[in-house]
């Protein structure tokens, strides 16, 4: 009778402590800041793509000119270790101001009017996390284009697919 008792409440604790270690979802953007290489703001629940920011940022001292501005260049991205869902992705921008990486990841909002994109929504929410840090000189579309290789070869490295975000005409 002791050992059931024992094991009932045993039992019991197991499923308490199961129920409350659900995972803490974040509700405001998480900033994370690594001086004098990049800045990251992420959406809630985006916490986990650092990983690769961290390799673009890596690959990024490597390629490019350590003090240019260079004006945003934003993705789609599709990472099946943070997206466990089939199909669902986030929206990446990158930039630079001299020569640190600014990083800006959201989800997507559904697209309810045909003005509506996923560039605007990335693009409108890293000027708004950008408005106190303005490009002071930009350099040509060249240093932006080493960028764009830089998230598609880290994205490459990492099996992940990065698909630049363009205006259409």
């Amino acid at each position: 009778m002791l050992i059931e008792l024992f094991l009932l409440v045993l039992l019991v604790t197991v499923v308490v402590l199961s129920m409350r270690r659900k995972p803490a979802v974040l509700d405001k953007p998480l900033v994370i800041e690594s001086p004098g290489r990049y800045h990251l703001t992420l959406a809630p629940q985006l916490d986990r793509v650092q990983t690769f920011m961290e390799r673009i940022a890596i690959l990024f001292e490597l390629e490019c000119s350590k003090e240019c501005d260079i004006s945003g260049q934003f993705f789609e991205i599709r990472e099946p270790e943070v997206n466990s869902q089939e199909g669902r992705c986030y929206l990446l921008g990158v930039s630079s101001r001299g020569g640190l990486l600014y990083f800006q990841a959201i989800y997507p909002q559904p697209l309810l009017r045909d003005t509506d994109s996923h560039l605007k929504q990335i693009r409108e929410f890293s000027e708004a996390v950008l408005a106190l840090h303005p490009l002071k000189q930009q350099v040509g579309s060249d240093e932006a284009a080493k960028l764009c290789r830089t998230v598609e070869l880290a994205a490459l490295k990492l099996n992940i697919s990065a698909k630049p975000l363009i205006e259409s005409s």
